[in-house]
């Protein structure tokens, strides 16, 4: 009673402490970024009891040994196809993929060496803008499943498409397809037991990643499964930028039509997602997916595009997105193209965009005059703006909401995956890129580009000069907390 009456009146005191004891473990212990740690030292300092609660709930770090089995990707086999890759590169044995003036080599070799990424070759590769478009081809592909599908979201509705994806994954698993969807548990609170209650009478099975203790609950709230994986029968392949829901078709009036971009892969690269996929399973079942033939089959593809597929996640020992990104924007000769709901880059991302703009190399941005996230928005705002005194293009997009995240350097390289151009995707979020080497792609998404171009109004300096002193003050202080967003 004597400890419960001091420290009723010492409460301050108490709140005092406390924060100066977190301080010392967010300095000391979690070892942040320094623009991270300055962030919490002034949310703990200006809110002092919300801040310890938000940094609970936020700011703590994740241990890669407790999410996933990293011996897994031995498990599937893929250890020894990259060391045969690697021995390859080695003896100069490698093939060049078709990419015009952009040498990819150095990229290929960052990816396969130190982030154990799988270089395949021979893949045929879609390229979907339209959500509507996108969902009717993998509905058709579900519906002539044979044996698995794997469907991986961050976002699942409720609403017509949710039903529709649904219920087509329940058709495949009446007729005995092995159905399995894993879903990020805060981006698709939508969606729970009772709505895939028929998916799961029907023998499919049903995880969330991260499961919340109560609704929006959930210490572990701040790191998000945001990656978007389908892979049919181990030979089919989807991954980008579109969710599940009604808003990636067009149907939501608050965003407009919805611009992004999406893959379907027929080759060897699917390997490498179904591996992602087994992986982020596991992690969350203990009825764990063991490596059978069925689920890595002979893939006879016809195509001609080469790729890797890139994750990364705060349990990675890099943040191999990040550096991916920094390595094309560091072999750009001639272009750079940029399309990002979220530009809110960490200061190794932005310099090296000023650097290639001061090197002579055309750098263009497209970001959304739409918000979906306020301060997030104005962020982007802000940073994409003070690429302009150094001559890039920025451009806003007013056709509706562009949601994709795409690079495209020198008519050859292209990245298309879930990753943002934020701290929150380098460091925070769990995601997957494909990053294809094949100028017929490239100029698709090149095309794509500037047709949106075409829907866009250019932010200029003038324009940029003129905003309000309100607009200035959320920019000030979008950009103070950036790290945390």
């Amino acid at each position: 009673m004597q400890v419960i009456q001091y420290i009723t009146e010492n409460f301050m005191t108490v709140i005092i402490v406390a924060n100066i004891l977190l301080s010392l473990i967010i300095i000391f212990r979690e070892r942040k970024q320094t623009a991270q740690t300055w962030a919490w030292l002034l949310v703990l300092l200006f809110i002092p009891v919300l801040g310890f609660v938000l940094y609970i709930f936020l700011g703590r770090g994740i241990s890669k040994d407790k999410v996933f089995d990293l011996k897994m990707q031995e498990k599937v086999g893929k250890n020894v196809e990259i060391e045969a890759e690697k021995a390859a590169i080695s003896r100069g044995l490698f093939p060049h993929p078709k990419t015009g003036q952009a040498d990819p080599r150095q990229l290929i070799y960052m990816l396969t060496f130190h982030e154990n990424s799988l270089y395949t070759m021979g893949n045929q590769i879609h390229l979907f803008t339209d959500g509507r478009k996108k969902f009717d081809a993998l509905i058709a592909d579900i519906n002539q499943a044979r044996n698995h599908i794997h469907l991986q979201y961050y976002i699942y509705r409720s609403d017509e498409l949710g039903q529709e994806v649904r219920e087509a994954l329940i058709t495949a698993a009446k007729r005995g397809v092995q159905v399995r969807v894993l879903l990020d548990a805060w981006g698709s609170t939508a969606v729970n037991e009772k709505f895939f209650a028929g998916l799961k009478a029907a023998g499919g099975e049903l995880a969330f990643f991260f499961p919340l203790f109560v609704p929006y609950i959930n210490p572990r709230i701040n790191y998000r499964n945001h990656r978007k994986i389908v892979v049919i029968d181990g030979k089919i392949g989807y991954t980008g930028g579109f969710n599940v829901g009604n808003e990636y078709l067009g149907l939501v009036k608050k965003f407009g039509y919805w611009r992004d971009n999406h893959l379907r892969i027929y080759g060897d690269a699917v390997y490498s997602l179904q591996n992602r996929f087994i992986m982020d399973w596991n992690s969350q079942n203990t009825k764990e997916i063991q490596y059978e033939q069925h689920l890595f089959p002979e893939i006879e593809a016809a195509g001609t595009k080469a790729a890797q597929i890139v994750t990364s996640g705060p349990d990675s020992e890099h943040e191999q997105i990040k550096m991916t990104y920094l390595k094309m924007i560091s072999l750009a000769k001639e272009e750079i193209l940029i399309q990002t709901p979220y530009y809110i880059p960490d200061e190794s991302i932005h310099e090296a965009l000023k650097l290639a703009l001061l090197s002579g190399v055309s750098v263009r941005l497209q970001i959304p005059n739409k918000p979906d996230h306020m301060l997030v928005y104005w962020a982007t705002y802000s940073f994409s703006a003070e690429l302009l005194d150094y001559g890039a293009i920025v451009e806003t997009y007013e056709n509706g909401f562009i949601h994709a995240k795409t690079m495209i350097i020198d008519r050859g390289i292209a990245s298309v995956g879930s990753a943002n151009i934020d701290v929150r995707s380098f460091q925070l979020d769990f995601e997957v890129n494909a990053v294809i080497y094949d100028e017929d792609l490239a100029e698709e998404l090149r095309a794509a580009f500037f047709a949106d171009s075409q829907l866009s109004k250019e932010l200029t300096k003038e324009i940029y000069e003129q905003r309000s002193l309100l607009i200035k003050f959320k920019e000030g202080l979008a950009r103070l907390i950036s790290p945390l967003l």
